[in-house]
């Protein structure tokens, strides 16, 4: 297992738009080497008929039946708006030309 370079610390600061001083990049190399050594032992474990797994619990989504049922009428929504023209909801323009 190689060290992590400092060019590619520094590669992976420039796509993640951090700005790293030298002392930054050289305490991550060495903590992303530490991790990548440790994540290196986890190779040698004998995982042999032990069945991958999402969760340590056995989660099972609990969705409610998908039934129609009446919405709103335009009349109704439209009450609370705080400005509408009787067909849409108007709102504050949010782009500029």
């Amino acid at each position: 297992m190689k060290a992590v370079e400092h060019e590619e610390i520094k590669r992976i600061a420039q796509l993640a738009r951090l700005d790293l001083d030298p002392a930054e990049t050289n305490d991550l190399a060495t903590q992303l080497t530490d991790i990548l050594r440790y994540m290196e032992q986890l190779n040698s474990v004998d995982t042999q008929g032990v069945e991958p797994l999402s969760h340590v619990h056995e989660i099972v989504n609990q969705l409610r039946a998908d039934e129609v049922q009446s919405s709103l009428d335009r009349e109704t929504a439209l009450r609370n708006a705080p400005d509408a023209d009787g067909t849409y909801f108007k709102v504050p323009r949010v782009i500029k030309d």
